[in-house]
């Protein structure tokens, strides 16, 4: 179905945890769609036209913090 996103797979999860760069990358493209949909803002020109454009800096500011907060704080509980 359209829209709908797989799951990551725990060991790709569990590698970017303990900072494997290819897991990190995966973990990033996986969540690309959805900061990208967070970034997006709305701009009115003076004719009163609007329009939506991507934040590109906010991009990178949240997947800074993504990569930042998996690498650093994500806590794996056990099952």
């Amino acid at each position: 179905m359209a829209g709908q996103v797989g799951v990551l797979p725990a060991p790709v999860i569990l590698a970017a945890v303990d900072g494997d760069v290819s897991s990190l990358t995966a973990v990033a493209a996986h969540f690309r769609r959805y900061i990208r949909g967070l970034s997006t803002r709305v701009l009115n020109d003076e004719f009163g036209n609007t329009y939506l454009y991507v934040d590109e800096d906010m991009c990178l500011r949240l997947e800074t913090k993504l990569i930042h907060s998996i690498v650093t704080g994500f806590k794996v509980l056990p099952v």
